[in-house]
């Protein structure tokens, strides 16, 4: 059994330009449907492995409200940018992500991800709960990727 999803969009602009936007944190809020804002932690000013950031979570768009905590995981300018969320000394349950590709016909393909740790709990909720939140998941990162799609592209 997968534990997670991804969904892929392409966007008409160069890996750079979309790099630019997924790896910064504070523009969040800018796309997701669920994260409003996000802002770094302990001096941290931009994507770095290890660098620790928070984002201001609206759960399903309505509620709770609360401050999550994550962590960069994988930073490589133009290919992926990743991170889990919790803190970095403590076992995370979920990581998220965004990895790049040049499309055959030009552009980028844009892939959001997201993977539940593969322990009991998880394997559990997953089986449960995964019909229900699995759909809400793809449904806000393909809402998360065409907003990008829209600045990145009008940006050109």
């Amino acid at each position: 059994m997968k534990l997670g999803d991804s969904v892929t969009v392409h966007m008409d602009a160069p890996r750079s330009a979309v790099w630019e936007l997924v790896s910064d944190v504070t523009r969040i809020g800018e796309f997701s449907p669920e994260t409003f804002e996000g802002e770094w932690l302990d001096g941290a000013t931009g994507p770095a492995v290890g660098a620790r950031f928070r984002g201001h979570v609206k759960r399903n768009g309505r509620g709770p409200v609360y401050w999550s905590p994550a962590f960069v995981t994988a930073c490589v300018p133009g290919e992926e940018f990743a991170f889990s969320v919790g803190k970095p000394d403590k076992k995370p349950m979920i990581a998220w992500g965004y990895r790049l590709a040049d499309a055959p016909g030009g552009g980028t393909d844009v892939t959001e991800y997201f993977e539940l740790a593969p322990r009991l709990p998880m394997k559990i909720y997953w089986a449960l709960m995964g019909w229900s939140r699995g759909r809400t998941n793809r449904e806000g990162m393909r809402t998360t990727l065409e907003r990008i799609r829209a600045v990145v592209e009008a940006t050109g």
